[in-house]
């Protein structure tokens, strides 16, 4: 029997409305909302690039234009009602899942502990010990606060020094928590002086919550999306997930039409499917998205939902680079229609635009470039820019 089908254009509504983007962008953006926000989409990405603003705070303010910062900091160090931890990256976390973290703690120590050995010897259960030992006695710590003997170095994370490395490790274990940042900088404590006590939950007890979690965020999922979702389960028990949701009834296998035409099998929920027809387009506003938005962090994804090819071109040589190194996506309705070069320069008040490239079949006729200029006026303002500049032929059409 063949399977049922999911048409591109009901996918694309479909998946935008479970990222939070298939209603127009409007909230408080701050306190319950701002945290049931966060829970919907299920985490929200840290990264330090700052060309206009941080990853987690343009997330938060495509879906919520009224987001400011502020609201972020107060719901994760004065309420903690968010945690920081890791998915595929680090992330700030509804605290309300931390019970199934327990188990991404257990299974990083595990992995990591082989590897920092290697890296840094016999010392390295003599280090852990020694900070464990200063963060209970003198508080919370930066990693400048550790190891103040130790050799620095500029390189990456191979190159951490050996006290660096061990309040990695006791986070990334659960021993420590990230109690705040100064600045980006991140600032631990022992974990039960940051959380609150909670049960351990049973491992099987995580695998259902966690698989469950991810489909519920992501609308349709394989079993490869729900293991990436988190980035704490096997593929195996991912698997066996699927198997036993689908002899529960809980989901059914569906094809999903990409952008190009193919099929490819994924599974949902059937009361999911059947509302996915009604579900209404989203709005035409021109909404400028993060490159670390999670309705983009799976590229392929992307590509084969929107048709739309996107990478950061970090390491590109200049010569060889289509675009700007790092490029904002900009999302219309249903379809990503360009991409936009732009820069916060706060010391002179300006937002900078270099350029702007529309995908193919899009043209930027005045109505369009209208609502583009609006949401740059959006960005600007969020970015702490009094006024917009544009480069010379920066319409790239």
């Amino acid at each position: 029997m063949s399977r049922p089908l999911l048409p591109n254009r009901t996918a694309r509504h479909l998946f935008l409305h479970h990222h939070a983007l298939g209603s127009a962008p409007a909230g408080a953006g701050k306190g319950d909302d701002l945290r049931d926000l966060i829970a919907r989409l299920g985490f929200v990405q840290i990264d330090s690039i700052n060309t206009v603003a941080r990853a987690h705070h343009h997330i938060l303010w495509s879906r919520r234009p009224a987001y400011r910062p502020r609201a972020l900091k107060l719901l994760h160090e004065r309420d903690r009602a968010l945690f920081e931890h890791w998915t595929h990256d680090a992330a700030i976390i509804p605290t309300e899942f931390l019970p199934h973290w327990k188990l991404r703690f257990a299974r990083d120590a595990a992995r990591m502990r082989s590897r920092y050995r290697n890296w840094h010897g016999d010392e390295f259960q003599t280090k852990l010990r020694d900070v464990m030992d200063h963060v209970r006695s003198h508080g919370p710590v930066g990693s400048g606060d550790v190891g103040k003997d130790e050799a620095r170095s500029k390189g990456g994370w191979w190159e951490w020094h050996p006290s660096k490395t061990a309040l990695e490790y006791l986070w990334r274990s659960g021993q420590l928590a990230v109690t705040r940042r100064d600045g980006f900088a991140k600032i631990y404590d022992l974990a039960e002086r940051v959380y609150a006590p909670c049960d351990t939950p049973e491992e099987a007890q995580t695998i259902e919550w966690a698989c469950n979690a991810a489909l519920d965020r992501l609308g349709f999922a394989s079993a490869g999306d729900l293991r990436d979702f988190w980035f704490k389960l096997t593929p195996a028990e991912c698997k066996a997930w699927v198997e036993r949701a689908r002899a529960r009834g809980d989901v059914i296998e569906v094809d999903v039409a990409a952008a190009d035409g193919s099929l490819r099998p994924h599974f949902i929920r059937p009361e999911v499917l059947a509302a996915s027809a009604t579900l209404p387009p989203p709005p035409n506003r021109l909404r400028i998205l993060s490159p670390f938005d999670p309705a983009l962090r799976d590229r392929k994804r992307a590509e084969r939902l929107f048709g739309f090819h996107y990478r950061i071109e970090v390491f590109v040589p200049e010569a060889k680079r289509q675009y700007g190194y790092y490029v904002f996506p900009i999302l219309e309705g249903d379809r990503l229609i360009a991409r936009i070069d732009t820069r916060a320069r706060r010391a002179e008040g300006t937002l900078d635009v270099a350029a702007l490239w529309p995908e193919a079949g899009i043209t930027f006729g005045k109505g369009r470039l209208a609502r583009l200029e609006a949401e740059l006026a959006r960005l600007a303002k969020f970015a702490g820019c009094e006024r917009i500049t544009y480069a010379p032929r920066w319409q790239r059409w």
